[in-house]
């Protein structure tokens, strides 16, 4: 009979303890609410790239973004050109140059949906990410990934899904795919980040 020597049993242990923190630390979607709900999100920059089947090449652009719990989103974008755009509560206005346009979201369920999967996501908000999506999260603390399925068929009917990544309490990446496969990818940096 052979038995290993003290440095295999050693490593050994060290892979199965590993092995066991691994699933320990994976996360689950309450947790990951909770850990949003608690951050303090602020302002960050952004960057976005739109590929559109129509075109040859991504649409870029860039700007900033501030969230104020519970409900104020403005999204500002400077390149190329500048436009702001301000969720508050349930009134989106949208300002393009001189003109400046007002909604009410329930009066677009289709934009409302889009918006509210990146709001109540920085809210940590599940009740409001559970009336409109099917939610489905994988990985840890430390790197997580939330995937939203429509659940009304006329937002799906423009969204396909929305997968949202990141790191603790920060979104990083927001990717949303069209119904008509068209997509688009936001990274987004918390000000004053490295």
């Amino acid at each position: 009979m052979i038995f290993p020597r003290p440095s295999q049993r050693l490593f050994a242990a060290a892979v199965l303890a590993l092995c066991c923190i691994g699933e320990a630390a994976a996360l689950d979607l309450a947790d990951l609410m909770a850990t949003l709900a608690r951050s303090t999100h602020g302002a960050a920059t952004f960057k976005e790239k739109k590929y559109l089947a129509i075109l040859d090449a991504p649409v870029e652009s860039s700007g900033e973004l501030l969230f104020v719990p519970p409900a104020r989103l403005e999204k500002l974008t400077l390149k190329p050109s500048r436009e702001r755009l301000v969720l508050d509560g349930d009134v989106l206005t949208v300002e393009r140059g001189r003109r400046t346009h007002v909604l009410a979201l329930k009066d677009y369920p289709e934009v409302a949906g889009m918006i509210e999967s990146i709001r109540a996501t920085l809210a940590g908000d599940r009740d409001a990410l559970e009336r409109v999506y099917h939610l489905s999260v994988s990985g840890s603390r430390a790197r997580w990934s939330l995937a939203l399925v429509p659940l009304d068929a006329r937002i799906g009917r423009v969204v396909a899904r929305i997968r949202i990544d990141g790191a603790g309490g920060d979104v990083r990446t927001v990717e949303i795919l069209q119904a008509d496969g068209d997509r688009s990818v936001m990274t987004v940096e918390k000000a004053g980040a490295p």
